[in-house]
């Protein structure tokens, strides 16, 4: 009787832990705060290589963005949902850039974002270094990077045809 009972727990450990996993892989993408937006800081970079979304960047001439690693959900960040078709919406000073989420800010906060060159600066001049009290968001973009509302189905020139 001891017997069965040892393997019962022995064979319980493991299928509860691949529950857990089961359970945590979906979630990953509600993990993404889409159109809700927040107050932060913008700071800038001009990296290039490759981007956290395994994709080439040159920061200093492409407007992307490098998002918080706290928003990331996935070890492996090339197949994170913050590179599937997700942009960052930012707004100060009365201007306003979409940009693509492309990289990770290692030492960002939860609302501090990176810029590349050309698009911090479309707010302010680079010797400015920071820039407190932006707003912005997470949205969905097509293939073809324009924002695409929540509601609206993902289609036509959304997709770059």
């Amino acid at each position: 009787m001891r017997i069965t009972r040892n393997l019962r727990i022995t064979a319980g450990a493991p299928l509860a832990a691949l529950a857990l996993v089961a359970l945590g892989a979906g979630t990953a993408g509600a993990a993404i705060p889409v159109n809700q937006p927040m107050t932060g800081k913008a700071t800038y970079y001009d990296d290039s290589g490759y981007g956290a979304c395994g994709t080439q960047i040159n920061a200093a001439t492409q407007l992307l963005v490098a998002v918080p690693y706290s928003w990331w959900t996935t070890a492996n960040p090339n197949n994170d949902p913050l590179c599937k078709g997700i942009a960052v919406k930012v707004s100060y000073g009365g201007k306003t850039l979409t940009v693509p989420v492309r990289d990770k800010c290692p030492s960002c906060d939860s609302t501090h974002i990176d810029l590349s060159r050309p698009a911090f600066a479309t707010f302010a001049p680079l010797g400015q270094g920071v820039i407190n009290g932006i707003t912005w968001q997470f949205v969905r973009t097509g293939l073809a990077g324009q924002t695409v509302p929540v509601s609206q189905p993902v289609t036509g020139s959304a997709l770059g045809h």
